[in-house]
This record gives structure tokens, C-alpha cells and sequence, in this order.
């Protein structure tokens, strides 16, 4: 991994586990695609190219991990691993259900994709289709987002937005005399009646937190969605198929270079950069680094079955 000055690792209940960042076509260090973000006790796979079912063993994460997929589009680099992971999914036996989202012009493919095969599907897959842009999954927690990018077929792009909260004031909590199993009734409820007329207000013990913010943008040239999608993003991962030397063919393409995502980056106020999806005609990816850092300060270039955590608030 190729960090630019100021990163620093972590270790977070929110990562990014890279399982492939190659575009187009796999490398002798590049996998295909494929992306899991954890989140709490979710596991949204993302976007799983030839090689995830393997990718995933070698990071040491079981595919009963996965709870939720997300597909951007439906090339190869960004698709092919999903008969393997349904597949596998059966094999193991895994009991939840799969929620699988992607654009709804994709059934077709999705369908092929689901059963590329012949195999006992014992799995259960929910499939849903994405026509519009907005939210597509509210938890109560947090929402899944998808805006339609700019490429040569129909791509989503995606945002998971935590749901702003408090954060407890430990001195506050003091002051009151709160403790123990009161401060649990007093998140719960907003409020504790310790009798007598004491009343203690959760707003009066505790301060507002703004929710985490995960954007993920691939395959597009630069657009609106793009910039919407990475708004105030505390972690963005953004496709950089290509140098700014080589603009015009990302612009042919209907991609961004290094420094078109960093100023995407930039520009909607987000806090590390992800890059990924890098052209198999760069050997190296220092000189992605250095377009980029030249731009936006806090950036990353991943490297397969890297793990980088989300920065925290």
C-alpha cells in the first residue's frame, strides 16, 4: 500500500478489505475487483471480479462475512466473481440471506451470473434491482445510496451514511452523578427521572456526532453524481484507471485519472482518498501517488488484500 504523508494505520470495526484493484484485466500483482467494506456487523461486498472467491480466502475472510452485495455495473472486471461467491455461499451453507443490489438494466446478466452453473442452491440471494437514484436501504442505522454515474453502460455509484448521533461527555455524566446501567436508559429513552423532580436530558450529557460516510465511485468519467456521492466521505474509494498524461483515452474510456478523483476528493470535502482500478499499462503505481498527493493530502493507492480502516470522528 502507497500512502501519502499523514496516513496513518488503525485498526477499526470499519475497513476496507482490498481483494483485487486491477481494471480491465488481472495482473501478476493485481487481481480483478473486488472490495469488502466491514461495517459494524455487515459485510457489503462490492463490485467482485474474476478471483474474489480465492481473494477472500487469502485475506482470512470466511464468505459467510458477506451479508450485502453491491454491483457498480455489469463488465467483466467488475462482475465476474459473483458465481463463485453465490456458489460458495451454498457449499458452506451459510444461513442468512444475501441482499444483492445493482442496476436494474443488469437482470439479465445477473440472472446468467447467479446461475452460470449447475449447483445445489441452497443459499438464499434477495435480489434488488436499482432503477432510480436515492437511498435503496434504510436500517435505522445507517442508509445505502446509489446515483447513476457517467459510463458506457449503466453504473451506480454507492454511498453508506451512517445516521448522526451523540456522543456521550463523560464529565457531564459525572457532574449529574449518572452511572451504570442509568446511562444505557438514558441513551435508550432520552431522558432518566431519578424521582424527586431530577430529570436528566440526554442533550444535556452528551454532544451531536455526524454519521461516518463511505463512497464508492468506479467506472465514470467526472460528473455531479460523482461529486454528490463523495460529499464529506470520511473514506472514498475511487476508480483511477488512468494518468492525466493519458487523459484523453480516460475521457474516450468514461473514466478518471489520478488527479480528476483526487479533485473529486477535493473538492467534496472528503477525508481519504482510496485509489484503485489501475490500468494494467502503468507497471508501478508511485507516479498515481504523486498525481494525486499533489492534490488532496490524505491518499492511499491499494494494493491487493490491503485493509484500510475508516477514519474515525
Amino acid at each position: 500500500m502507497l500512502l501519502a504523508p499523514g496516513y496513518r494505520r488503525g485498526v477499526s470495526a470499519r475497513e476496507l478489505v482490498v481483494l483485487g484493484t486491477a481494471s480491465q484485466a488481472p495482473t501478476r500483482r493485481r487481481n480483478h475487483n473486488g472490495y469488502l467494506l466491514r461495517w459494524d456487523d455487515e459485510g457489503l461486498l462490492l463490485d467482485p471480479g474474476e478471483g474474489t472467491q480465492r481473494q477472500l480466502v487469502r485475506a482470512g475472510v470466511p464468505v459467510s462475512a458477506v451479508t450485502r452485495l453491491c454491483l457498480t455495473h455489469f463488465h467483466g472486471d467488475h462482475c465476474l466473481g459473483v458465481p463463485g461467491v453465490l456458489q460458495r455461499r451454498s457449499l458452506d451453507a451459510v444461513e442468512h440471506p444475501l441482499h444483492a443490489y445493482y442496476p436494474a438494466s443488469g437482470r439479465p446478466y445477473f440472472e446468467r451470473l447467479r446461475h452460470a452453473s449447475s449447483y445445489v442452491e441452497t443459499a438464499r440471494t434477495v435480489e434488488h434491482p436499482v432503477e432510480q437514484d436515492g437511498v435503496v436501504l434504510d436500517t435505522g442505522r445507517w442508509r445505502l445510496v446509489a446515483q447513476h454515474l457517467d459510463h458506457r453502460v449503466d453504473t451506480l455509484g454507492w454511498r453508506v451514511e451512517e445516521h448522526d448521533g451523540v456522543r456521550i461527555l463523560p464529565e457531564r455524566l459525572a457532574e449529574r452523578g449518572v452511572r451504570g446501567p442509568d446511562v444505557g436508559r438514558l441513551l435508550r429513552d432520552g431522558r432518566l427521572d431519578r424521582g424527586d423532580g431530577d430529570v436528566v436530558l440526554l442533550r444535556d450529557v452528551s454532544a451531536p456526532r455526524r454519521g461516518q460516510v463511505f463512497a464508492f465511485v468506479m467506472d465514470t468519467r467526472r460528473c455531479d453524481a460523482a461529486l454528490e456521492l463523495a460529499r464529506g466521505a470520511d473514506l472514498l474509494v475511487c476508480e483511477a484507471t488512468f494518468l492525466h498524461r493519458d487523459a484523453d483515452l480516460a475521457d474516450r474510456y468514461a473514466h478518471l485519472t489520478a488527479r480528476s478523483a483526487a479533485e473529486i476528493a477535493r473538492e467534496a470535502g472528503a477525508r481519504r482518498l482510496v485509489l484503485t482500478h489501475l490500468s494494467q499499462r502503468y507497471p508501478l503505481p508511485d507516479e498515481h501517488l504523486a498525481e494525486a498527493a499533489a492534490v488532496f493530502p490524505d491518499v492511499v493507492v491499494a494494493e491487493d488484500l490491503d485493509r484500510v480502516p475508516v477514519p474515525p470522528r
